[in-house]
C-alpha cells in the first residue's frame, strides 16, 4: 500500500486564480489518453473503478492510499505520458516527484 499526501497549489489561469493538485494531474492523463490507448477488459474496469473510489476519499482526507497494483499503474503512466512542460512548474514537479517516491507501507 501507497500513500500519498495531497497538497494544492495555486495556479492563475485567464486571471483567475485556482487550486491544482496531484489528483487533478493524475485525472487529467488518464482522460487525455487516446481512446486506442485506454486499457481495456474486466481488470482495467475494475482498476478505475478501485481509483475512482480512492480518489474521490483522497479528496476529502487529503491523502492518497492505493493498493501497490493500482500505484504501479499510474507509476508507469506517469513515467510514460506526462508531458515534459510540466517539469517548469515547481509545484506540479514536486506533486509528481512525491508520487513516484511513495515508500510502500
Amino acid at each position: 500500500m501507497r500513500k500519498i499526501k495531497i497538497e494544492s497549489w495555486k495556479v492563475n489561469i485567464n486571471g483567475e486564480e485556482k487550486d491544482e493538485n496531484i489528483l487533478m494531474a493524475l485525472n487529467l492523463l488518464l482522460s487525455s489518453k487516446k481512446p486506442e490507448e485506454i486499457p481495456r477488459g474486466i481488470d482495467k474496469f475494475r482498476l478505475f473503478g478501485r481509483l475512482s473510489k480512492a480518489f474521490e476519499k483522497a479528496e476529502k482526507t487529503k491523502m492518497l492510499v492505493l493498493e501497490e497494483s493500482d500505484y504501479s499503474f499510474l507509476k508507469k503512466m506517469i513515467e510514460t505520458d506526462v508531458p515534459s512542460t510540466w517539469g517548469m512548474n515547481s509545484n506540479a514537479f514536486k506533486a509528481i516527484e512525491d508520487f513516484l517516491e511513495a515508500k510502500e507501507e
